[in-house]
């Protein structure tokens, strides 16, 4: 077809590096590896993801619990993550620090009394 063009060059209308892949290549393909890692979002609404899909993940989140190190650091002291990265805490976690030092120290008395 690309000789019988008479409008520019014939290396114009050549494949060169747009070449089909063999239907040998594609069938010995791993499906399933194929996938990038966390490529999917599960706030997107064009994902096409089915319904089951989307429980799924939505019942695995709420099963895991599991907060990472950082979360679980700053459950127990607000100014703790900030000051492992060497960074000052900043004023809010200051004043939660200051929170949580006094709730403790009153459900201690309320304990006692």
């Amino acid at each position: 077809m690309s000789g019988t063009s008479s409008v520019g060059q014939g290396s114009v209308y050549e494949a060169g590096d747009q070449r089909n892949v063999k239907n040998s290549e594609t069938e010995t393909a791993e499906r399933y590896n194929e996938g990038k890692e966390n490529s999917h979002k599960s706030t997107d609404s064009k994902d096409e993801r089915s319904i089951a899909n989307r429980l799924a993940n939505e019942e695995k989140k709420s099963e895991g619990g599991e907060d990472s190190k950082e979360t679980e650091m700053l459950k127990k002291d607000p100014t703790l993550p900030a000051r492992s990265h060497g960074n000052e805490p900043s004023k809010g976690a200051r004043i939660d620090a200051e929170l949580q030092a006094e709730e403790e120290e009153y459900l201690k008395r309320k304990g006692k009394a």
